[in-house]
């Protein structure tokens, strides 16, 4: 039997990706699982495959949001929703799109985890899991996007400090390539998107990081898994390498 047997999850942009993979996974160790997401569709189709409870709710509506889990008795809250617009050019970048990516990526965490917190201190347990990413952890050109991503990796470091003997864990989870709708919903133009989705690599799964959030919730209550980097094997960040030039001596 799974340590998270009964105990309630919610779970952030469940419709599609890493959410829905989470949903599912989180459910099959007998989890639940409050699946919040903008599409109705797509959540009645979740709820039909993992038996979860859904809400249609945008992140970005802080009223609605902390209303609905401030009514719920939270044990593991997963802040996976998130966009990426203006991911491809920032000078060129509609000032609405960088609104969109704070509101999404760094303000509905802070209210989420703000919402669910004195619950989790009072009952002396607890677990956040914040969706990271690489481009939070190393240079990359996506200037707003890693900015957001920046500042969860901050958030966890700085809720780990914060909620030392509350019996709360904090973990962030940054994966690196995965093959999900991001793309699609990040750029508009056809063009753009295929030349940033085509890597020629076997990118991870929404499944690899389900199960590394899953991982991570199931250790046992003593052991607090920090951070989790996900790459793909054909890819990695950070640093610099140069090739030599043949014929040339580095």
């Amino acid at each position: 039997m799974s340590t998270l047997e009964g105990r309630t999850a919610v779970v952030t942009g469940a419709s599609a990706g890493i959410g829905a993979a989470t949903v599912a996974t989180l459910a099959d160790r007998g989890m639940h699982v409050h699946a919040l997401a903008r599409r109705a569709d797509r959540l009645a189709e979740l709820a039909e495959a993992t038996g979860c409870t859904t809400h249609q709710v945008d992140v970005r509506d802080h009223d609605a949001l902390r209303g609905l889990l401030g009514g719920l008795e939270v044990d593991v809250l997963v802040n996976n929703a998130g966009v990426g617009r203006g991911i491809a050019s920032f000078a060129e970048a509609d000032p609405a799109d960088l609104d969109q990516t704070i509101d999404t990526n760094v303000s509905a965490v802070l209210h989420a985890c703000h919402a669910v917190l004195p619950g989790m201190i009072e009952r002396g347990r607890g677990h956040l899991v914040l969706l990271g990413s690489t481009a939070g952890l190393h240079a990359l050109p996506t200037t707003v996007y890693g900015a957001s991503k920046g500042a969860i990796h901050m958030m966890t470091a700085n809720l780990r400090l914060d909620l030392v003997g509350t019996g709360v864990r904090v973990t962030e989870v940054c994966p690196g390539r995965v093959t999900t709708e991001f793309y699609d919903a990040a750029i508009d133009d056809p063009e753009q998107r295929a030349g940033l989705q085509q890597t020629g690599i076997s990118e991870l799964t929404s499944w690899d990081v389900a199960d590394a959030i899953a991982y991570a919730v199931e250790a046992p209550w003593h052991v607090n898994v920090t951070t989790i980097e996900l790459q793909p094997t054909e890819q990695t960040y950070g640093g610099s390498r140069f090739d030599p030039v043949e014929g040339r001596t580095p």
